[in-house]
């Protein structure tokens, strides 16, 4: 029996290449519409330790919630936040962290909306907000302000907890020279902790000596794809979750909202609670 002919054959590897094609098409729109109907509004709780170098004894165990980036807007609902407001008071932090980014390209329509989603966060020594690249100078700072909220806007803060004290420095999204970070954290105390909305502040918190630094900012990439990771935050030395370098522990969270395009692939919302402690001598 005569073989098959040279087009033919030419004929069969198109179409399994173009069947290949649109099997790889039809998974790519199967994980944007998971993403888009089901991933995003997936809230996951992290409890992690957050070692700080040079924390006193009696704040270790203290458990601070962070929630960041909630983007209230059309495409992220006043659902979602409470939902995150209310995994979070479940957990009856010491002390509640939000990273920034309340709305989305400052839509002033959903700066209240924003600030009421999260009206029912308390904690026993407060909530501290700073703001992100987001958020505009004024109303989003007022609105939290009166629900209650210590708003951050190159600053710091100090608390008195379990009988010692502890620093927090908030720092505005476009503030990144180190010497005006320095001035900031001028007199602060050696166990400080640096919020700031983008982790590129890692750097400077290094340069610094400052122990510990919380972010927001990256949404863990929101679209992460197996083998090649969350293109969308390469740029960033950290993109999602705990890590130490250098001295310097830096937690980043992925957030609750999205923006640009309501989807999150392989990248849940995320509600975090870091339990402070000493770093391993390991």
């Amino acid at each position: 029996m005569a073989g098959p002919s040279r087009a033919g054959g030419w004929l069969t590897r198109r179409s399994f290449f173009r069947g290949l094609a649109g099997v790889g098409l039809g998974m790519a729109t199967g994980a944007v519409v998971h993403g888009s109907l089901y991933e995003r509004h997936q809230l996951q709780l992290t409890r992690t330790p957050f070692p700080i170098a040079g924390l006193p004894e009696p704040l270790r165990g203290l458990r601070i919630g962070l929630l960041t980036d909630i983007h209230r807007s059309q495409t992220v609902s006043h659902e979602l936040i409470a939902s995150a407001v209310a995994m979070l008071m479940a957990e009856r932090p010491d002390l509640i962290i939000l990273g920034g980014d309340y709305v989305t390209w400052g839509d002033r329509h959903y700066v209240q909306p924003a600030a009421d989603a999260l009206a029912g966060l308390t904690a026993p020594f407060g909530v501290i907000a700073i703001l992100g690249n987001h958020d505009d100078d004024r109303d989003m700072p007022a609105a939290l302000i009166a629900k209650g909220f210590t708003v951050l806007r190159d600053a710091h803060t100090r608390l008195t907890v379990r009988g010692e004290p502890m620093d927090f420095i908030g720092i505005r999204y476009w503030t990144h020279k180190v010497q005006d970070i320095a001035r900031l954290a001028r007199g602060t105390l050696p166990h400080a902790i640096l919020l700031a909305h983008t982790p590129k502040r890692l750097f400077e918190a290094q340069q610094l000596t400052i122990p510990a630094v919380l972010s927001g900012h990256t949404h863990g990439g929101q679209i992460v794809l197996p083998g090649l990771g969350a293109i969308a935050a390469r740029e960033f030395p950290v993109v999602a979750g705990m890590e130490r370098r250098d001295g310097t522990s830096i937690f980043v969270s992925r957030g609750v909202g999205t923006v640009y395009v309501p989807v999150r692939i392989n990248c849940p919302p995320e509600v975090a609670v870091l339990t402070l402690d000493a770093p391993s001598l390991g």
